[in-house]
């Protein structure tokens, strides 16, 4: 069981993991092995998750989720399969934990009075600077 949330866990079973050869540097090491791993998890075929945690992670992560509601999590920064398919677990996890944490609100902040104070008294003095500049005679 991979624990996201309190209360919120999914089964090892229902993430499929795809291996691949990965790219960039790594010399021969790159042509010969399958490092590169695809963590998939099919959020519509998912049991564990209710239709709410469905609907947030469909609304959060909708640019990562497929047509068919398949969320595919890619990995090539180590040379290591299995740090791989740990990287790919740990990103899987983060990602979910956004998408099921409720935002909090944003407390609005009112001006504090010296602030206010001082706006006013630079407005009131650049208007008097304005005001001096329009009584000058130029006849």
């Amino acid at each position: 069981m991979i624990h996201v949330l309190p209360g919120v866990a999914i089964p090892e079973g229902e993430l499929r993991f795809a291996a691949s050869r990965s790219g960039g540097p790594g010399g021969q090491n790159v042509n010969k092995v399958s490092s590169r791993v695809t963590l998939i998890f099919d959020l519509e075929a998912s049991s564990t998750l209710s239709d709410e945690h469905k609907r947030k992670i469909r609304e959060k992560l909708a640019g990562r989720i497929n047509k068919d509601g398949v969320l595919q999590i890619v990995s090539q920064r180590t040379r290591s399969q299995e740090l791989n398919r740990l990287d790919t677990i740990e990103r899987f996890c983060d990602l979910i934990r956004r998408a099921l944490t409720p935002r909090r609100l944003r407390l609005k902040t009112g001006m504090p009075a010296a602030a206010h104070e001082r706006r006013i008294d630079a407005k009131k003095k650049r208007a008097s600077v304005k005001q001096a500049r329009s009584k000058k005679d130029w006849e």
